[in-house]
Order: structure tokens, then C-alpha cells, then sequence
């Protein structure tokens, strides 16, 4: 009862109805999903060995280590990038923090589609990179920039650029500012305080961004599938097939649930390094 009184008096039941929508538009339809799909697999000793050969397949394990090799490389050339822009918006004010935010924030909210054919038109072998180039004299044919793992590195990075940036901001912000003063007082030159002072101030957003760029990019699809080539298939792409083409049910059941897993790992591992409140500064 004191626990019931505790959960309403502060106002947790407000969550209920997400609680409630979560469970029947997500949960139950993919615990069905794995019920019925895997129920006609069998005893338990079937069903392992069920999983043991979809593990196995040479396409599912190709396709697993180019999706974490391409999800780990994004998030590095998300991290370079986010750094300087995060500490720019953190140390700024007035227009010039506003215009950065904006070029932020816009491309959060356009369709991911849209932004990845954006830049398939400036990779295309007509597209303006190549014309520019072209035009400037550095190249004389056009270069095979699409279809690579460079372009879906390149859109990847674009989409999931916001999340680092805000993740990394809000670290920033809370940082105490006279704590540079004060390196800088005692002596420190400005890169000896930045390396021993404010980098490891902002390492757990740094961890934190990391995190939640990793574990959004090693489900990604619409990118790698429009920008890829054929030895770019993601983990996600190959369950899409499994589904749609091949009509290989109990495999795309059992290769979500690997990604499922390692999702949900992820996730654990940031719940646990991951202090909201002192990214708020609260």
C-alpha cells in the first residue's frame, strides 16, 4: 500500500498510458512474432539447432561483422565531428549558438529518406561532387562515390549526427566554467587544461553519445540498403530479406533476436554509465 501511494503521489501513473501503448504496439506484437514463429520449430533441442545454423551461415555472420565494423566507424567519425561543434554550442550564446542549433536540429526533423537520396544526388556519378571536380580540373571522369561503404559511412554520420551533438551539449553545458579558470590560474596552458581538466569532465557524455549512436546504428537500414553495394548488407538488410524474399521466417526471427540482444546489452551497459541527472546538471 505504501508503495502504491508513493507511485501516485508522484505522479508515475502519468507514464501509464505510454506504458499501456508501448506494451501493444510494440511488445506484444514482437513477442508473437517469436512465439509463433518459433513454436513450429520443435523440441528445444530443434530449436537450437535452428539457431546454431542461422548463426553459422556464412551470410549472417558476414553481414553481423560488417554491421559492427560500420556501426563502430560511424560512431568514431560522429564523435570527431560532434566534439568541436557540442563545444562551440556550449561556450556560445546569441546568434551565432542559435544558427548552429539550427543547422542542427532541422535535419533531426526531416525524413531520413530524404536526407539519405539528398545525398545520394551529391555522390551520384552525375552528382555535384563529381561535376565540381570535374569542372575544377581535378578529376577527369567521374568517381565512384555511391554504392560504397564510404557513402553509407557518409549518410550514416549525417543522420545520426543530432544525437551525439545534443547528447555531447548537454555534458558540456554542465561543466563549471571556472574550473578552466582555475587550471589556467595555477599555470595550465590552454591544451594541458582542456586534455587534464575539461575532457574527462565531458567523457561521460562522450561514453554516453557513443552509446546511443552505436546501438541506433547497428540497426540501421534505409541508409546502408539505398547507399550500400553488395558487400555492404547490414544485419538489418538481411533480416528485411529473409522476410520479404526468401520468405525465411524462423531465420529472421532468430537473427532479431540477435540483434534484439546485443541491442539490449548495449543498452544495459549505458543505464549503467549514464547519469541523466548529472548531464542535466541537476
Amino acid at each position: 500500500m505504501a508503495a502504491r501511494r508513493a507511485f501516485a503521489s508522484e505522479g508515475s501513473w502519468l507514464i501509464a498510458p505510454a506504458l499501456l501503448l508501448l506494451t501493444a504496439g510494440f511488445m506484444g506484437p514482437m513477442l508473437l512474432f517469436f512465439v509463433q514463429t518459433l513454436a513450429g520449430q520443435g523440441g528445444l533441442a530443434t530449436l537450437a539447432g535452428r539457431f546454431a545454423a542461422v548463426l553459422a551461415a556464412e551470410a549472417v555472420t558476414t553481414a553481423l561483422s560488417t554491421t559492427l565494423g560500420i556501426s563502430l566507424l560511424v560512431t568514431l567519425a560522429v564523435l570527431v565531428i560532434s566534439y568541436p561543434i557540442a563545444f562551440y554550442m556550449a561556450h556560445r550564446g546569441g546568434l551565432r549558438f542559435t544558427l548552429v542549433l539550427f543547422c542542427i536540429i532541422v535535419p533531426y526533423f526531416t525524413s531520413i529518406i530524404v536526407r539519405t537520396y539528398a545525398w545520394m544526388v551529391l555522390l551520384g556519378r552525375n552528382g555535384l561532387i563529381n561535376e565540381a571536380l570535374m569542372a575544377l580540373g581535378v578529376i577527369e571522369q567521374p568517381l565512384d562515390l555511391l554504392y560504397t561503404k564510404t557513402a553509407v559511412v557518409i549518410g550514416m554520420v549525417y543522420v545520426l549526427l543530432p544525437y551525439m551533438v545534443l547528447t555531447l551539449f548537454a555534458t558540456m553545458k554542465a561543466i563549471d566554467p571556472s574550473l578552466m579558470r582555475a587550471a589556467r590560474g595555477l599555470g595550465a596552458g590552454s591544451v594541458y587544461a582542456f586534455r587534464r581538466v575539461y575532457f574527462p569532465l565531458s567523457l561521460h557524455g562522450v561514453i554516453s553519445g557513443s552509446l546511443i549512436v552505436f546501438i541506433l546504428a547497428i540497426g540501421f537500414f534505409i541508409t546502408p540498403a539505398l547507399m550500400g553495394g553488395p558487400a555492404d548488407v547490414m544485419i538489418a538488410m538481411l533480416i528485411e530479406r529473409a522476410v520479404e524474399i526468401t520468405l525465411d521466417w524462423p531465420g529472421a526471427a532468430v537473427m532479431s533476436l540477435v540483434l534484439l540482444g546485443l541491442t539490449l546489452v548495449l543498452y544495459a551497459v549505458y543505464y549503467r554509465v549514464t547519469d541523466l541527472q548529472k548531464m542535466m546538471g541537476s
